[in-house]
């Protein structure tokens, strides 16, 4: 039997966990959180619930998270590769 052994020990860097927030990353008087303060999202789920039924297969993405990722790519003109590759070809 052969066993992995590391190179060497990790650092204590390596090991220590850091909890990271939204709020810490997004400041207040940012775009995205003024946005955020001003419309509450969830009600996303109550416009798609007629279409996401428990036997369609595997559980789609949340429709919140796929607006808002629409949402900033449209503010900021952030565009996922694909759809890059896409325009090009037309």
């Amino acid at each position: 039997m052969i066993g992995w052994l590391p190179l060497k020990d990790p650092s204590a860097q390596q090991t220590e966990g850091e909890m990271v927030t939204l709020e810490s990353l997004v400041p207040r008087d940012h775009l995205l959180g003024k946005i955020g303060a001003v419309i509450d999202f969830p009600f996303i789920h109550g416009l798609v619930a007629e279409l996401q039924g428990p036997d369609n297969g595997r559980p789609a993405f949340d429709p919140v998270v796929m607006y808002k990722a629409l949402d900033i790519g449209s503010l900021f003109s952030v565009r996922a590769p694909h759809t890059n590759c896409c325009a090009r070809s037309r």
